[in-house]
């Protein structure tokens, strides 16, 4: 996070139950002038429900939210200084799309003079001049959402909430549309507040990413940040894939896991206190085997067009491995690991870690709980 920024947005302990279900627990958050921050996580996690809380849409129970210093937790959503983007644009069927993106500017009593000017500037942002008459319902799934972006921003909000947006475009058209929010986000200037549950469009976009789980923070940081110095095994298993495995701290830089002792960077743990390993798949080196490195069994080795992606086993642990070299299915290997590569952490208390299983005919199956 650029701690230049002012801070626009405040979320201060913000709490929120359903029917006596706690959707957040007490959620405190900085959102920055011109920043593009991710809420990322599961489903059910509460990241839409923070959305709403910021645009009007849902009232916390406790906590408030401010906006330059001010609460405007009692504002309704047409009053507070923000738009929003859903994941259905609710367009106008029956306006073109230059009254689409006219139609606040309309309510609000706007001359038509400015309107013209205003509009055929979003249209031009948005990569959609020359489109003002045509029909809404004939434009294509990317072109609507920037019709629905435009329609958003000719408002001049001082910050714009993105609700999954790109969830119901195709996979090629979504990856074009990233770098497309990316650009406008930056010739305009504002602050985007964005939600997904899909870690490559967070990592991708995000100045900020917020990853949340059970109505709580996990973590704040850059997308480097998230991905290389996960705070506890949920986001460590959650943004990428990783091998996580038990591990108990001997003494700081030493600790033991797969049978063996190992040194590494961390330290402030208790003498033997339990801890979880992170290893991300591509930070381990095939060698030959030896006494010096772990030795597993290849079980798996699938082509994934820039590495290949194998299954391990070493004594009881199952490993994800990437690397551009392959083994051989039933080949013993040598597993070698830096420091660097070993990441200690708190004993996560969450539960709901994807395990990597081999089954008896030594294919791959995920198992362990979802993350619903």
């Amino acid at each position: 996070m650029n701690k230049s920024r002012n801070k626009i947005i405040e979320l201060k302990s913000i709490s929120k139950s359903f029917d006596g279900e706690t959707v957040l627990n007490n959620v405190s958050l900085d959102i920055h002038d011109n920043e593009f921050m991710t809420l990322l996580g599961p489903s059910g996690c509460g990241k839409t429900t923070t959305l709403r809380c910021i645009g009007g849409f849902v009232i916390p129970d406790s906590g408030d939210v401010l906006f330059n210093g001010k609460s405007i937790k009692a504002l309704p959503p047409y009053k507070r200084p923000v738009n929003t983007v859903f994941q259905r644009y609710a367009l106008f069927p029956h306006l073109n799309v230059y009254e689409n993106v006219a139609f606040g500017l309309r309510v609000s009593g706007t001359p038509d003079k400015e309107i013209a000017s205003r509009v055929g500037k979003m249209l031009d942002i948005v990569e959609l001049e020359g489109f003002e008459k045509r029909d809404v319902n004939s434009l294509s799934g990317g072109q609507q959402q920037r019709v629905a972006i435009a329609r958003a921003l000719v408002n001049n909000p001082h910050v714009l909430l993105l609700d999954e947006p790109l969830g119901a475009l195709d996979l090629k058209l979504r990856k074009e549309m990233q770098i497309e929010l990316k650009k406008i986000q930056r010739r305009m200037s504002i602050t985007f507040v964005y939600v997904t549950h899909d870690q490559e469009e967070a990592l991708t976009m995000s100045d900020t990413v917020v990853v949340m789980n059970r109505g709580e923070i996990q973590q704040i940081g850059t997308p480097q940040d998230i991905y290389n110095e996960p705070k506890n095994a949920f986001v460590a298993n959650f943004i990428g894939e990783s091998n996580i495995l038990p591990g108990i701290m001997h003494e700081d830089h030493l600790v033991e896991f797969a049978g063996n002792n190992f040194e590494c960077l961390e330290g402030g743990f208790a003498p033997l206190e339990p801890v979880d390993i992170v290893i991300r798949p591509e930070d381990i080196k095939l060698t030959p085997p030896g006494i010096e490195v772990l030795n597993g069994e290849v079980q798996t080795v699938t082509f994934k067009g820039v590495h290949y992606e194998m299954i391990i086993k070493v004594y009881s642990d199952i490993w994800l491995v990437h690397s551009t070299k392959a083994a051989t299915p039933g080949e013993i290997i040598g597993l070698s690991i830096t420091p660097e590569d070993i990441h200690v952490m708190k004993k996560s208390e969450m539960p709901k870690i994807t395990r990597y299983t081999v089954d008896s005919e030594a294919a791959l199956t995920k198992g362990g709980n979802s993350v619903d």
